[in-house]
């Protein structure tokens, strides 16, 4: 299979597309497989942080229209006739949960852009934490050239994301936009040579590993879940996710390892 999973012994997960030969774009069967790659990451407590990547000089370009269209057609006609949720295995919402849209994973993500970065590629970027990419990288929301919608959420959350000028040259323009413009318009954390973008990505996965996974979920929880709130809303959220955090193993182990100036040892209870 094309997408890779493998977790260290540092509680990260990396998730690799591997088909090259498509442009890193994926297919049902690839939709599906990343889809439960997600799932598999968000389900194990010993999975603290995920780096996702690509192989080759794409890092993912959503749809494989040639394959996907047809086969997304049949199942959507075929689950109208016969009133299913899902054929052997494969759902409708495969692709949107696959690019993080609509997926509550609250364990940070980092994307490390190894290439071209398109229709889904920018949708799943939309549902990362942090990004880092090779001088090479190119991104675009590319649907406005073929006619069609960036559907899988990137109208929604690059105006989020981006100063609003920013976000609309995106969107309307629909230009491949390389990586120092990219980066200037703050929708990267750093750009590295190619041969260090792993490296790079791992480093922000450990900085992030040092801390209290469960403070760090909910960090990520408070802030994604406020981004559709009122501010007052969102406080109470804040208030009600605080509350928790305080009541954990780890917010009294944190601060008598401080008293007692040594390493914190993490529990994630």
């Amino acid at each position: 299979m094309a997408i890779h999973y493998e977790k260290d012994d540092e509680h990260i997960v990396l998730i690799t597309i591997d088909r090259p030969e498509a442009k890193n774009s994926a297919d049902m069967e690839h939709f599906k497989v990343l889809r439960e790659s997600w799932e598999r990451f968000d389900a194990d407590d010993d999975a603290w942080v995920a780096i996702i990547t690509g192989v080759g000089d794409a890092f993912f370009t959503g749809a494989d229209l040639k394959k996907y269209i047809p086969e997304i057609t049949k199942m959507q006609k075929q689950i109208a006739e016969e009133g299913l949720t899902e054929i052997d295995g494969y759902r409708i919402d495969d692709g949107t949960r696959a690019v993080l849209r609509g997926a509550k994973i609250w364990k940070p993500i980092i994307a490390a852009v190894n290439g071209f970065c398109t229709a889904g590629g920018m949708e799943m970027l939309g549902g990362v934490d942090i990004r880092v990419a090779c001088p090479e990288a190119k991104f675009a929301v590319m649907e406005p050239k073929r006619g069609l919608f960036a559907g899988g959420g990137t109208t929604v959350r690059l105006p989020r994301q981006l100063p609003f000028p920013q976000a609309m040259e995106f969107l309307l323009c629909a230009d491949l936009i390389p990586a120092d413009r990219a980066y200037d318009m703050g929708f990267l954390n750093a750009i590295v040579p190619r041969e260090q973008l792993l490296d790079k990505a791992y480093e922000f996965a450990r900085r992030i590993t040092a801390n209290a996974p469960l403070a760090v979920r909910a960090t990520k929880q408070s802030v994604w879940e406020g981004l559709g709130m009122s501010l007052s809303d969102a406080y109470k959220n804040e208030s009600r996710i605080s509350s928790y955090v305080f009541q954990t193993e780890d917010a009294k182990e944190g601060p008598k390892a401080f008293a007692e100036k040594r390493p914190p040892i993490w529990q994630g209870k």
